[in-house]
């Protein structure tokens, strides 16, 4: 039986936007431990607000998307040809951050390096769980074992990072337009300009922004950035697009990008903003690959 996954997209930026009070912290990569024991108060006003605020969403989440679908056993959904994954990007990049935003709380709080990257990590997982299991229980979707997949991978892409080189070098970041297909199919794809780049598959792009000057000479301030899109898609499934005379189709990008954590200031508010704006993909020259065809955009979003 054919089901249309829900869209998760507002429920994952709504958690990320749940770390804004502890977002200066996120201007720093590795934060001095002022002892060798966890702040028990901070700790525990972290451990409560995040979980205060996180039994919010989850409510609305199940209020808005899951309280009138009708319910079943737990089951499966494979979804993993859908929408040429670009909507597994969604989730790997919102496990990334989730792990990052998490890791740098835990040791606002007093952790240790390792166990709060660890542990920062395992949040992430734990936080985007609770979609797929009430996907799980919800007669109109199913859990989705490519979303646990490319949720854990963010996770892990971040955690590996921090191991590797004690630091963040590679970041993903997305960037969106609006197509005229949203239009077509507006329940699915979105109704006006917020939810069209929340849920239009077709304009987003997903974004691996390499630190560069980390690993050769180059300005601290530009980076290289890769990216990956699909277009032409009305419908998950490409036999789906094919009967409405559509060609779904992957795009590859290479392209500049502008680190803007780069830029200096002693405001750790700006810091943080910075620290915000930097998971968007800057519009920059790009080279895109698609179809076996090249274009060069002056810039692309």
């Amino acid at each position: 039986m054919m089901t249309v996954p829900i869209n998760t997209s507002m429920f994952r930026l709504l958690n990320i936007l749940l770390l804004l009070p502890i977002f200066p912290t996120w201007a720093q990569d590795t934060l001095p431990l002022r002892t060798n024991r966890p702040d028990k108060a901070r700790l525990t006003g972290l451990l409560v607000g995040a979980s205060a605020a996180y039994g919010v969403s989850v409510a609305g989440l199940y209020a808005l998307w899951y309280k009138d679908t009708g319910h079943q056993s737990f089951r499966f959904f494979n979804d993993n040809a859908e929408w040429k994954q670009v909507d597994k990007a969604g989730h790997f990049l919102s496990a990334f951050y989730l792990s990052y935003g998490s890791s740098n709380a835990l040791k606002w709080a007093g952790l240790q390096e390792r166990k709060s990257n660890l542990y920062g990590a395992l949040t992430a997982f734990g936080v985007l769980l609770p979609v797929e299991i009430l996907d799980g229980y919800s007669k109109a979707y199913g859990a989705s074992p490519g979303d646990l997949i490319a949720n854990a991978g963010g996770a892990a892409f971040f955690i590996a990072q921090k191991n590797l080189w004690n630091e963040v070098r590679i970041y993903p970041k997305f960037s969106a337009h609006h197509t005229d297909l949203a239009a077509k199919r507006p329940e699915m794809l979105g109704d006006n300009a917020v939810s069209r780049i929340l849920k239009d598959y077709n304009g987003q792009t997903y974004w691996l922004s390499l630190d560069t000057d980390k690993f050769i000479s180059f300005p601290k301030w530009l980076n290289i950035a890769f990216g990956y899109g699909a277009e032409e898609m009305l419908y998950g499934r490409d036999y789906q697009n094919h009967e409405n005379d559509l060609q779904p189709n992957r795009q590859y990008y290479i392209a500049l990008d502008f680190d803007l954590t780069s830029i200096k200031t002693r405001s750790k508010a700006v810091k943080a903003l910075l620290f915000l704006g930097n998971m968007v993909k800057i519009p920059a020259p790009t080279l895109e690959l698609s179809r076996q065809s090249a274009k060069f955009h002056i810039l692309y979003f």
